[in-house]
């Protein structure tokens, strides 16, 4: 309810909001037009000329237009990188963020248990949330999107692949080219001495006994190699990213809501370059408006349809 009230009182305010100028060359005319925001304490939403604010509305049925003008665009692209999120693996039984009452922030509080704060004041207390969560991410397996995808790869479609999932899913349907923005469950390191190893050993332990794996060296809290809340992105994979952005064609967004900066500007980025982009994704996003095709709808059901016309 205050999120409702939030996003509707802000909607009230209407304030409008311009790309800012001189950062890259625009070489599209419809990509500089100024952009219209419902904004809030840390919301970033589209204002849509036919829907009014505080209501809700029918996800539309897909257009099957919209499928062919997707196509035409992934096949006239020479430089087309995929985003992914957390909605390209529920499928695969991974629960995600923000969706629904099941989703991971509806029963805990974010930055009591999945901050780096939090992690040094109470270890103990992100392993009792991670054991269950680990679990099911390590016995994953990959969804037909996850397919998709490493199949649009080997058809020469996909030249990056950035993921803000930390499941290696993409790795296990196929996929070679990837930035994991917010790390992975493969490595553990030690928060005090920062000493690496692999985190295979420690697996039972986190996924059985839910137990804080201790340092070798040092006695220190290990912790997975994940990007938690406080802790900056790797200065590489971000900057990596960016510049594939910018000199995209196209980009796709699949099964992310884009409201985690930095990665959710990706597709704003690439837009103010001269990029198309296209969104697939079962709800709304704030860069809906720039898109040129946007499919609401589950990626599962989606990406491998798409892919399979190429």
């Amino acid at each position: 309810m205050l999120r409702f009230r939030i996003e509707l009182d802000s909607c009230r305010q209407r304030r409008s909001l311009t790309k800012p100028t001189g950062l890259v060359y625009n070489k599209r005319q419809d990509a500089a037009k100024p952009i219209r925001l419902c904004t809030g304490p840390g919301l970033l939403w589209p204002r849509y000329p036919t829907e009014g604010c505080g209501k809700v509305f029918r996800r539309p049925k897909i257009n099957p237009a919209l499928f062919e003008q997707a196509i035409e665009h992934l096949r006239a692209s020479r430089r087309t990188i995929v985003l992914t999120g957390a909605g390209l693996s529920t499928s695969s039984g991974i629960p995600d963020f923000r969706s629904n009452s099941s989703s991971l922030w509806s029963q805990v509080n974010p930055f009591e248990v999945a901050s780096i704060w939090g992690f040094r004041d109470k270890p103990q207390r992100f392993y009792k949330w991670i054991q269950p969560l680990a679990t099911t991410i390590l016995n994953a397996q990959p969804n037909p999107a996850h397919l998709a995808l490493a199949e649009m790869e080997r058809k020469g479609f996909l030249h990056l692949l950035v993921t803000q999932n930390i499941d290696a899913l993409h790795q296990r349907a196929g996929s070679q080219n990837i930035i994991e923005m917010h790390g992975h469950l493969r490595t553990i390191s030690c928060i005090d001495c920062d000493y690496q190893t692999p985190a295979e050993p420690y697996y039972p332990q986190i996924t059985q006994q839910g137990t804080v794996p201790r340092c070798p060296r040092c006695g220190g809290a290990l912790k997975p190699d994940v990007v938690l809340f406080g802790e900056p992105l790797i200065e590489a994979d971000i900057l990596r990213a960016q510049e594939a952005a910018l000199q995209s064609d196209l980009i796709l967004v699949a099964g992310s809501s884009l409201e985690v900066l930095p990665v959710a500007d990706l597709p704003a980025l690439a837009v103010r370059s001269g990029s198309h982009l296209i969104i697939v994704n079962l709800g709304m996003t704030p860069y809906d408006h720039l898109a040129d095709v946007c499919l609401h709808g589950d990626v599962v059901r989606i990406l491998p349809r798409l892919v399979a016309a190429l």
